[in-house]
């Protein structure tokens, strides 16, 4: 059997436990374990476990990006909150009159007095009134992230911006994206954004039940676009990916258009980034503008690189790594939280350039090197009756040796007749 079926018979078994284990025994420890007892998963566990599996499927679209296309954007987490906000808005209008103000709109509404600058429909924006409906808001979770991602990429790959200059671009977006979205006459709830969140398709939000299938749709969620992402790497498509990764003028110099690619590339990230947000919001319960700042996505960007880029399981392990540190570090060590994560960051640039996945590769090739090195110490020294040093680093060459290497050498130096010449 072969190293790669291998590899993907390992792959495939990893995958059916992560799926058991997330989809039938986390949810029955969560709905049939009593609480007293030490295997009972808790719903805040539950939702907390929820927000991870989100983190990774973001992971997952920052991977595909940076990892297998070379292209390492510090936007992402723009289309995450995008995907978050589109959902978001069905969710605060179904509040309904179970608000502060018990009015039809939503409490920063008419805090902020829209009704006086929307009268005709009752202090509701136009662009609010279609996500009523829980089909329109779930396409726009897809539709929005790829058209500003379709608009922006066509703009910056048109123009052949690449590496640190599309970063750059990619983080200025993000930017004035949160600068737009903070300001409280933007309609999406300025500075506290959108939370307070009751019903999702007529059930309550707060009820284990409803919980508990949320965290089901994350894993989901998850696996489906892990599949998928395997399946477009594995295909003709994944090799013009890496090439592109690799040495982008070579692929353009034989024909490939890869202004196209990329732009294939960072319009489909961006859905699976808006997929993500669509069902981190109602597990959180809350959506605001410094989810989409730079520094969130950069956060995204280290978890690819603890986990390993160009790896499909990295930045899942990643993600869930990384941010269940941050859980435990934000409580024990709320000031100097940041510095470990920086310094996490400088940890596996430095030592760990494959990052967790390629770990064990690198303790085995560390093993076998300190080996080899001892074994050779172990070795016998030469007797010390012998003078001539290079008696022990070169053997003596046999006369057919010799007369070999002397005739390869000819071969090499003697110039070549033309066809058809005699000599």
């Amino acid at each position: 059997m072969t190293p790669q079926r291998n590899s993907h018979r390992r792959e495939a078994w990893c995958l059916a436990v992560a799926a058991l284990v997330g989809l039938v025994v986390l949810p029955c420890l969560n709905a049939f374990v009593p609480p007293t007892s030490a295997f009972h998963v808790s719903n805040f566990a539950l939702a907390l476990y929820g927000k991870y599996l989100c983190y990774a499927v973001l992971a997952l679209g920052v991977n595909l990006l940076w990892g297998y296309t070379g292209l390492l954007s510090l936007g992402q987490a723009l289309f995450f909150s995008l995907g978050g906000y589109a959902l978001g808005m069905y969710l605060m209008l179904k509040i309904g009159r179970l608000g502060q103000y018990k009015a039809d709109i939503p409490d920063f509404m008419v805090f902020l007095e829209f009704p006086k600058r929307f009268p005709t429909t009752g202090g509701l924006p136009p662009h609010w009134i279609p996500f009523h409906n829980f089909g329109f808001a779930a396409a726009m979770v897809v539709v929005v992230p790829a058209v500003v991602a379709l608009v922006f990429g066509w703009l910056a790959f048109r123009s052949r911006i690449k590496g640190v200059y599309f970063s750059i671009l990619s983080q200025a977006l993000g930017y004035a994206a949160t600068l737009m979205f903070f300001r409280n006459d933007f309609t999406f709830g300025g500075n506290n954004g959108l939370t307070d969140f009751k019903f999702i398709l007529g059930h309550d939000l707060n009820a284990p039940v409803t919980k508990r299938w949320l965290y089901i749709s994350s894993v989901l969620l998850l696996l489906l676009v892990y599949v998928m992402c395997r399946w477009l790497t594995s295909t003709k498509f994944g090799l013009i990916q890496r090439a592109i990764r690799d040495s982008e003028n070579r692929v353009l110099f034989s024909g490939y258009a890869t202004a196209n690619f990329k732009l294939f590339v960072f319009t489909l990230s961006a859905i699976i980034c808006g997929l993500g947000g669509a069902l981190y919001v109602p597990q959180v319960g809350i959506i605001n503008p410094s989810e989409m700042a730079p520094d969130k996505s950069l956060e995204a960007v280290v978890w690819c690189a603890v986990g390993g880029r160009g790896n499909l399981l990295g930045p899942i392990l990643g993600a869930i790594s990384v941010n269940a540190l941050k859980s435990y570090a934000t409580r024990a060590f709320a000031e100097q939280w940041l510095y470990f994560l920086g310094g996490l960051f400088v940890l596996v640039t430095l030592f760990m350039p494959k990052g967790l996945v390629g770990l064990p590769e690198q303790l085995r090739s560390l093993w076998t090197r300190w080996h080899r090195r001892n074994g050779e110490s172990q070795t016998t020294q030469p007797p010390e009756s012998q003078t001539d040093p290079v008696a022990f680093t070169r053997a003596p060459s046999s006369p057919s040796s010799a007369h070999k290497d002397s005739d390869t050498l000819g071969l090499l130096l003697e110039p070549k007749q033309p066809p058809g010449t005699k000599e």
